[in-house]
């Protein structure tokens, strides 16, 4: 009963939404309807008269005119490439078990099998209408995305959905919990199935590639102000179908899932707690480890087989998620493919390029990286990277290398020139602080009054440190803090000067490795399949990526910490034997005796806003850091 009242509600809103396309084709047809009654009143003599003529020769033109407005706004509606989900196609032939599970699963559930299937990287699973002429299966000797229909395309029968399905769920799930999580979504082929529900989302999603047609940027006058009108009347009838397009699916999901109890029901309870775990791993991956490989030019081309870990490594240390351990002795949802290790490098591209906005495929600045590579070829690399740029920027800035007997006499960068320089060396505070301090008036008026520290300044601009020459240019002028003033309001004056100094010299970096649209088209056309084969991500719109941007931009607080936490591991490895690691959940590590280290993070924030080394120093000296010694950068 729950499912017929289900697909009822959807059919009746259906319904309404067609009545809504008959009633926008009555208004159109209005005018020209009344002009044909006009024109053959004239005609048999019934209608004549001054008056009778005036109004033909008002209307009919009137009616032209509106009968083509009305045929190019139809004509733009059936034409216009609906969106599509950017997604990873699976051939029959690269993964006939999992075909077949879906296909017993729809037996099971008296439907319709979906028509094909494909991944995306994320922790969701959908159904996906392609039928629309923009997304027609190729010739039947090139098709590889849908089983079989190549052979029958000549047809015009009905073609079932898409079934899109999350890629972390093969890789953490297994057969069993995947088949359960799936039959809610399979049983919603069974309602798609009706032609009055399916003729009228294609008429809502007609209506929303028209709104889209019409708000593409780089077209002259004339088409801009045709297609204004176009998407005024497409946006017009989008707000009359828009409740009655959510109900109607809102009665499919009710149908689908009232359906989709009758099998696995027990099952599917304990499989959605894996969902909500899959979830959990596939963002911490993705925010902790992927994040800083893809900044660097790099993409782990494993990044579901890198959720398997992760999720392992919450179950050894949760105790919430012990028993989730035992389930990986059963068989995993990824032996349902031929080739796991492709589709994964897949959607692992694909993850990169919507969460990141990375090229379409590999390239010179753009490769892959395994997981046994990463501590080496992006954690190490990333520290030292850092911490070039950091101590360019304090040459930039004219900050001297560190001084003393232990301090090296070619001017190397050290750990000690950092510190150093972020030391408070009088206690000046934040800038909070310094605002509201009245005792330091007085001390600026005493320092500025004494000529012995002006000379002894003039000798020590001139001295070379260490016995190196160091030059004498003068300092660039510090940056405005504009939009960081309020989050380096709690640092001290030298950390709120060189985190601003970070900031606007990533962005330049940022600003000059960005590709242009040519080289952008160009990896993309060498990253296309060979010819004849379509390349699924021709068929959506990337010019905004990244279309799901994981975080926000980091503050210049936060470039600031990363900076000095890569200068200080850089020391680690350098002076103590320390090495590079990866934590599943955590991303980039120091490992040191082969155990990960201590929080680094309130030890340098104490620094940065206190000016304080103090507990940074106890630390280095706990591990033997030696920070007087140069650090190797890259």
């Amino acid at each position: 009963m729950g499912v017929e009242a289900g697909a009822q509600v959807a059919r009746a809103r259906a319904l309404v939404v067609l009545r809504i396309r008959s009633r926008a084709l009555a208004v159109a047809l209005l005018p020209a309807a009344v002009a044909v009654i006009l024109l053959a009143g004239a005609l048999s003599g019934r209608l004549v008269g001054p008056g009778w003529d005036a109004a033909r020769w008002f209307l009919t033109p009137v009616a032209v005119l509106v009968l083509l407005a009305a045929a190019g706004i139809a004509l733009v509606v059936a034409r216009a490439r609906p969106a599509m989900s950017p997604t990873v196609p699976i051939a029959e032939e690269a993964a006939p078990d999992l075909y077949r599970m879906v296909r017993d699963l729809a037996d099971r559930l008296e439907v319709p099998a979906p028509s094909a299937i494909a991944l995306t990287p994320d922790c969701d699973s959908w159904l996906e209408d392609r039928t629309h002429p923009a997304h027609g299966p190729p010739p039947a000797e090139e098709h590889g995305d849908i089983a079989g229909a190549g052979k029958h395309a000549h047809r015009r029968h009905p073609v079932a959905p898409v079934l899109v399905l999350g890629s972390p769920f093969l890789w953490w799930m297994r057969v069993g919990e995947l088949r359960a999580v799936l039959a809610p979504v399979v049983a919603g082929t069974g309602p798609s199935a009706h032609p009055d529900i399916a003729a009228a989302r294609r008429f809502v999603r007609g209506l929303d590639a028209a709104v889209a047609v019409s708000s593409a940027p780089r077209r002259d006058p004339v088409s801009r102000a045709v297609l204004a009108g176009v998407g005024w009347v497409a946006r017009l009838l989008l707000r009359a179908c828009r409740l009655h397009a959510a109900e109607l699916e809102r009665g499919v999901a009710a149908a689908a899932a009232e359906r989709a109890q009758a099998v696995d029901y027990g099952l599917r309870i304990v499989a959605q707690e894996q969902v909500g775990l899959a979830y959990a791993g596939w963002d911490r991956l993705l925010t902790r480890v992927a994040l800083p490989a893809w900044r660097m030019g790099r993409w782990p081309s494993r990044l579901d087989a890198g959720v398997v870990a992760a999720l392992t490594e919450l179950s050894r240390r949760d105790r919430l998620a012990e028993g989730f351990a035992s389930r990986l002795g059963e068989r995993p949802a990824c032996d349902l493919l031929e080739e796991p290790g492709a589709v994964d490098e897949s959607a692992s591209l694909l993850a990169a390029r919507l969460f990141h906005g990375g090229p379409a495929g590999p390239g010179p600045d753009w490769s892959p990286v395994d997981w046994s590579d990463y501590p080496e070829e992006v954690v190490d690399r990333k520290w030292r990277i850092d911490a070039a740029r950091l101590h360019r920027v304090l040459d930039a800035m004219g900050v001297r290398p560190a001084t003393g007997p232990a301090a090296p006499a070619t001017g190397s960068p050290t750990l000690s020139r950092v510190l150093d320089h972020l030391t408070d060396p009088a206690g000046e505070g934040s800038l909070t602080q310094r605002c509201t301090d009245p005792s330091r008036d007085a001390s600026l008026t005493h320092r500025s009054t004494d000529p012995s520290r002006d000379a002894s300044l003039t000798h020590r601009s001139t001295e070379p440190s260490g016995g190196a020459p160091f030059p004498a240019t003068p300092p660039e002028p510090p940056p405005p803090f504009d939009d960081d003033e309020e989050d380096l309001s709690g640092t001290t004056p030298r950390s709120a000067n060189l985190a601003a100094r970070l900031s606007t010299e990533l962005g330049r970096e940022e600003a000059s490795a960005a590709p242009s649209p040519s080289a952008s088209a160009t990896a993309s056309t060498a990253a296309s399949p060979a010819a004849g084969s379509p390349d699924p991500l021709a068929l959506w719109d990337d010019r905004a990526l990244p279309l799901f941007p994981l975080q926000p931009p980091r503050t210049a607080r936060e470039l600031l910490a990363d900076h000095l936490t890569a200068m200080i591991c850089c020391a680690a490895m350098d002076t103590a034997g320390a090495t590079p690691g990866l934590d599943w959940l955590d991303g980039p590590t120091l490992l040191h005796n082969g155990e990960r280290t201590a929080d680094l993070a309130p030890k340098i924030l104490t620094l940065i806003e206190e000016g304080d080394p103090t507990p940074l120093r106890a630390w280095l000296a706990e591990l033997g850091i030696r920070p007087e010694k140069p650090v190797r950068l890259v």
